[in-house]
């Protein structure tokens, strides 16, 4: 139970890659993304392929805004059962790329951020941990609704793995400048 509970912490910790500290200059449809995500979010999500299929599970995650830098933070944590991890996210922008880390990274047991893109009203996150090269989307739709989708490469074909719908429970939350 205990490797289930790991392999699904690492996984879907990335799902917290859609909050995003971002120092460097935003663009406008950026800016309106990254406010619009912060809050407090609760909701389901599963684990919809491989050995962990069927898994069921529901998060509780706050991102928080910086006016200074335009930025978010993610913690929270995510529930399977009656276990419960922590979850927490750091993402930069650095110039034209993106990186950052899910929890302590991929030297410890969480992923680390090697790419990122933005486009409308998505944004989609280049995820490594080991041998293992994932993607994530989080797509958000209207003003209350993020899906979140993890995929795996396998041999060349990404597989979606984890599907997750949050909902906001508030509207933002700001950090101290």
């Amino acid at each position: 139970m205990r490797q289930l509970f790991n392999t699904f912490a690492a996984v879907i910790f990335s799902a917290s890659a859609f909050l995003v500290i971002h120092p460097s200059p935003a663009s406008a449809g950026e800016k309106q993304f990254f406010n619009g995500i912060a809050g407090d979010w609760h909701g389901p999500g599963e684990i919809v392929a491989g050995k962990y299929k069927g898994t069921k599970f529901t998060c509780n995650l706050k991102g928080e805004t910086s006016q200074k830098n335009l930025g978010m933070n993610i913690n929270g944590y995510c529930r399977v059962g009656m276990f419960s991890q922590p979850m927490s996210a750091v993402i930069k922008k650095s110039g034209k790329h993106y990186r950052g880390q899910f929890l302590d990274g991929e030297k410890g047991e969480g992923m680390e951020v090697t790419s990122g893109r933005f486009s409308t009203s998505r944004f989609v996150v280049g995820l490594k941990r080991n041998k293992l090269d994932a993607t994530m989307v989080a797509r958000l739709d209207g003003k209350r609704k993020l899906n979140v989708t993890i995929s795996v490469l396998v041999q060349g074909t990404l597989v979606p793995v984890i599907g997750m719908a949050l909902g906001k429970t508030t509207r933002t939350s700001q950090l101290n400048p």
